[in-house]
């Protein structure tokens, strides 16, 4: 397998996209996506991550981050996040037919595990520019709204649009621009 042409450069924030394998639409279920978001306090609680905007959709999530390592931290969140939706699909739909995909997308050389939950690499694009930091918060913000499913962005409940427009959303994020 080749190396990525992606890499996070620094300390400074990055644009990122973590999807799940086959883009099985996980986080249509609310305690799902309440795992990622529960995940995300936590590093952000521990001064692990800064977390300057995001957008959960129901089969990837969107967010523009900084940190120290900022790969070792999403990496982390991935892994964190991948045992807890396995432990909550076995627990609460133990002959799901998402168990049953997520051992089927498993890539074969992931040996040490049964399910994988993402697919592999964040894609992360460090922000070069205030242009690129708009367009970068317009397109997590407007996610909901090309997908179909909120006439409005602020109106998606998982996403940091609410922030940006001086309300309270359901996870702080540190405002840039």
């Amino acid at each position: 397998m080749g190396r990525s042409c992606y890499q996070v450069i620094g300390s400074q924030p990055h644009f990122m996209t973590c999807s799940t394998v086959e883009w099985i639409p996980l986080f249509s279920h609310p305690q799902l996506a309440a795992i990622l978001l529960d995940s995300l306090q936590f590093l952000q609680d521990q001064d692990r991550l800064t977390l300057h905007s995001y957008v959960v959709m129901e089969n990837h999530i969107h967010l523009i981050a900084s940190a120290e390592d900022l790969s070792k931290q999403i990496g982390q969140f991935k892994s964190f996040t991948a045992r807890s939706i396995v432990d909550w699909l076995k627990t609460n739909t133990p002959k799901s037919y998402w168990l049953e995909r997520l051992a089927t997308a498993k890539l074969a050389h992931k040996t040490g595990q049964r399910y994988q939950v993402w697919q592999e690499g964040s894609h992360p694009q460090v922000i070069t520019s205030e242009d690129m930091l708009r367009q970068k918060i317009a397109y997590i913000h407007n996610n909901p709204v090309k997908r179909g499913y909120v006439d409005d962005p602020a109106h998606w409940r998982y996403s940091s649009c609410r922030d940006y427009l001086g309300e309270t959303g359901l996870l702080p994020v540190s405002i840039l621009g």
